[in-house]
């Protein structure tokens, strides 16, 4: 046991003895200069299929040596770093006509004072092999430093093998070491760096931007110190709904040992900042981290400049064409760099036909300055405004990163006297929509959030009067909190169909784990109308919820024993959805196929029923980044009259899912038109139609087409057969600002855009003397999604912009014939032929005015075609139109 205990000891004391020998990080050698050479290389492309047409070098020569060593303390070192012989210049050969730098001087790109400023000393404290301070001087313009930090950069290592947390130029980040001999290869987790330029993203993935990144340097040692150090960092950025509109940025820095030679002694001095001061007062240490850069964009237009050129593409005749959004996301950059006074001026100037399209650009670009411009021009207490109000409303429903003062804004908006009951029903159902995205960013506890959840939660109880608490529901359905599942819950059994309708389609929206036993029970007795008698749309809604809540055996098999003893049109709907579930294979097919080998509940007589009611889902779109789904749910009266069309379509990326757009459409009480008897539950129903939408996730304030008999009877006399508008607006739907910053020094801004011109509308006809009625909703739209991604290195500015565009439209018209049953029924959903572009733009200019554009697009036809439904549905058609 003794000798074994000897040994133990003697391994230890020799471990611990070549510890202390190794050293944390690199030594120099005292009174010796290094002389290095240095490049850094930027590449700014597309990500794919790169010619390195953007690409420049900054060269230098590097010279390092040691002004002061801690006596104790081996690795707690001074070095002074002085750059020279600086070069700017392409990083491949360029024909003339293509090289930006051709006659261009050092000194001519970079200015006097700047190539001054690059040359002087400036110093580091390496202790452990991490750069503790960075000495340089305050007169020095930002990006002069944070070149001088990416040189430093290059000098921080660690010679074992670990995980460590550095600061270095990118920011606070988190770095793993891994060493072999006389090289070490450090890898920066670049997600994990913390820097103060945070930027910002879209909330929903499906619409956003991805980016993956990657830091690799790899350093060759020699006698203790860094031989030679070589760089590479690589950020790729795409759309997630179309990855190949992408861009990325290549970084490289190479630092080389050519040799070396006798240097200045050592300076006597007990600690860092003393030595500093003897060598030079004006030295002072600005961190190693980069700081910002204020880009300042020369010969740039003004607001009031880019309004002049562009206010004619945003009337509405041409919000149908992709120079709409294109449009609309170029003036979001410039109103974000802008005052207020400057954008009051522009939207007192528009024209009465832009202006709607001006309030969403203003209310989109989410600047302080352009909330306050908004506040100051509209005026809440005059009705006549409702059309701005409603188009500031909804731009703040739809904003791409809502903060704290713009839900503050609406709840004192709220709070005040407003003139259009409409509006007051807007503002409250767009607070629960900013609830929601502030809670998904994490500001759940803000002053201004806690006070509308509140104001909201307590809402459908606080008052007597239908609108007002469907107001809230509607908040709340927007708002998504988890505490409203219990109101939604005893709403469901309310005993006002519109209260019932909007519980029950918001608990759909809920996350299936949130739908407890209790909340199941709830729905199970409103579909099988355990305690009272509901309207088939409420039921319909019930039996939507247990279907798509991980519904239970049992659950499924009630449902279809139901089957058969509903109402004759609620039949045909409930045996359509079963029937849709298993065909799309939904999450519910499983046990549904499970409850169907049961043949009591699945039998000839349940599943021959006939009607004109059906659930059909589809897809509009597959691709290897985006699926695009559709559904269309129609529920008549046994006496042929819509009761309830609901249109949906849903996109999914990298496992999220977004509701990109709802309409329903609702009719009820119409029996006494065609002198028919109303179905069971619906004898009293006031004659009523109307449309409710949700876009992108926000649910929208419904529109009344008519609502009592003498309202429906002075429509049908008045009625003109044109479609009423649901919603029309320019949307930001993806807005991803990063500030990218490189090891070198250098920083890329990437900005990512996307805009929809939108124009949603829907109507309907009914004509007693052909006995026929038809329902119609046309989406228009054209979207125009960009990607610019800049290095500005101050002395020449390159970058690339990626992007697509598009023009659509999408029709659903149900056409009936009631004057016969079984009434005849056409539902046609098409979408029209299309263009689609796809465009890059390589640019690059010097201060000086001279640029380089390059670029090309590539554009395809997609044809258009009729959307797939069932074969009942085509059947029916022909018989419809021959």
């Amino acid at each position: 046991m003794v000798p074994l205990f000897v040994l133990t000891l003697v391994i230890a004391s020799s471990f611990s003895a070549s510890t202390k020998g190794a050293g944390a990080g690199p030594r120099l050698n005292n009174d010796q200069l290094y002389k290095f050479s240095y490049t850094t290389e930027v590449l700014v492309d597309k990500a794919r299929g790169s010619k390195q047409e953007s690409a420049y070098r900054i060269s230098s020569d590097v010279n390092i040596f040691l002004v002061w060593r801690n006596p104790s303390n081996n690795d707690d070192q001074l070095l002074q770093l002085a750059i020279s012989n600086v070069k700017i210049g392409n990083v491949n050969n360029r024909s003339a006509k293509k090289n930006l730098l051709r006659d261009s001087s050092t000194e001519s790109l970079l200015g006097k004072n700047k190539l001054a400023d690059l040359q002087k000393p400036f110093l580091i404290h390496l202790k452990n092999g991490k750069v503790k301070a960075f000495y340089s001087y305050r007169a020095e313009s930002a990006i002069i430093r944070n070149l001088k930090r990416g040189v430093s950069s290059l000098l921080q290592v660690q010679l074992g093998t670990g995980k460590v947390v550095e600061n270095d130029v990118s920011g606070r980040c988190t770095v793993h070491y891994k060493a072999l001999q006389d090289q070490v290869t450090r890898t920066k987790i670049l997600e994990t760096c913390k820097t103060a330029e945070t930027g910002f993203t879209t909330h929903s993935p499906v619409m956003g931007v991805s980016g993956k990144s990657s830091s690799v340097t790899v350093f060759t040692l020699e006698d203790g110190f860094i031989k030679s150090a070589v760089a590479e960092e690589t950020h790729i950025l795409a759309a997630n709904a179309r990855r190949t509109t992408a861009a990325k940025v290549v970084s490289r820095q190479t630092l080389t040992l050519v040799g070396t030679e006798a240097g200045p002694l050592e300076a006597a001095g007990k600690d860092v900042p003393g030595v500093v001061k003897t060598i030079d007062e004006k030295l002072a240490a600005v961190g190693i981290v980069a700081e910002k850069v204020q880009a300042q964009c020369k010969g740039c237009p003004s607001l009031w400049e880019h309004w002049q050129a562009v206010h004619k593409l945003l009337e509405p005749a041409s919000l149908s064409k992709a120079t709409a959004p294109r449009s609309f996301l170029a003036l979001i950059q410039s109103i974000r760099k802008s005052s207020k006074d400057e954008i009051l001026k522009v939207l007192n100037s528009a024209s009465k036909t832009a202006l709607p399209q001006v309030v969403d650009a203003v209310t989109s670009s989410q600047t302080q300055a352009s909330l306050d411009a908004m506040l100051q021009f509209l005026n809440f207490t005059d009705a006549k405004g409702m059309v701005l109000q409603e188009r500031f409303l909804y731009a703040c429903g739809f904003a791409s990163h809502p903060n704290e003062k713009m839900l503050q804004a609406l709840l004192d908006i709220s709070k005040g006297k407003i003139g259009s009951t409409d509006i007051k029903e807007s503002v409250v159902i767009i607070m629960g929509a900013l609830v929601y995205k502030l809670c998904q960013k994490g500001g759940c506890d803000l002053p201004a959030v806690v006070q509308v959840k509140k104001m909201i939660l307590e809402g459908p109880e606080s008052t007597q009067v239908e609108s007002e608490v469907q107001m809230y529901l509607l908040a709340l359905k927007n708002s998504m909190l988890p505490e409203a599942i219990p109101i939604f819950t005893k709403y469901a059994e309310s005993e006002v169909g519109a209260f019932c309708t909007i519980s029950l389609t918001s608990l759909q929206r809920c996350d299936a784990s949130l739908i407890t036993d209790e909340v199941k029970h709830t729905v199970n007795r409103v579909y099988h109308q355990n305690r009272r008698v509901y309207e088939k749309n409420v039921r319909a809604a019930a039996a939507d919820v247990i279907l798509g809540s991980n519904p239970s055996y049992m659950d499924v098999k009630n449902l279809l024993l139901s089957i058969g003893d509903l109402p004759h049109e609620m039949n045909k709907y409930m045996l359509s959805k079963i029937q849709d579930i298993l065909r799309f294979e939904m999450p519910a097919s499983k046990v549904v196929r499970q409850a169907m080998k049961d043949m009591i509940s699945h039998n000839y007589n349940r599943f021959a029923k006939v009607g004109s009611s059906s659930a059909y889902s589809g897809f509009m779109a597959r691709t290897a980044d985006v699926t695009s789904t559709y559904s269309l749910d129609i529920l008549y009266s046994g006496s042929g009259i819509l009761r309830r069309s609901n249109m949906n379509i849903f996109g999914a990326s990298k496992g999220s899912l977004l509701h990109g757009l709802q309409v329903a459409i609702e009719a009820q009480g119409l029996e006494t038109l065609i002198a028919a008897t109303p179905d069971e539950g619906e004898e009293d129903l006031e004659s009523f139609a109307g449309m409710s939408a949700l876009l992108f996730d926000v649910q929208l304030r419904p529109v009344t087409f008519f609502k009592g008999y003498s309202d429906l009877m002075s429509k049908m006399f008045s009625m003109s057969g044109d479609p009423i508008n649901v919603v029309k607006a320019l949307i930001l739907l993806t807005d991803h600002s990063q500030v990218i910053q490189l090891q070198s020094g250098l920083k890329a801004h990437a900005e990512f855009q996307g805009g929809l011109a939108i124009d949603i509308s829907g109507g309907m006809e009914i004509s007693l003397w052909y006995r026929e009625s038809k329902t119609s909703v046309n989406n228009r739209g054209s979207m125009v999604f960009t990607g610019n991604v800049t290095v500005d290195m101050d002395f020449v500015r390159t970058g690339i912009e990626v992007s697509f565009e598009m023009e659509a439209a999408l029709d659903f018209i149900t056409t009936v014939q009631f004057s016969e049953y079984p009434f005849l029924v056409c539902m046609q959903m098409d979408k029209v032929t299309f263009p689609f572009v796809e465009s890059m733009t390589r640019y690059q200019s010097l201060p000086s005015g001279r640029s380089i554009v390059s670029g090309g697009s590539k554009k395809q036809i997609l044809p258009g075609s009729e959307f797939p439904l069932h074969q009942e549905n085509s059947n029916m058609c022909k018989k419809v139109f021959d």
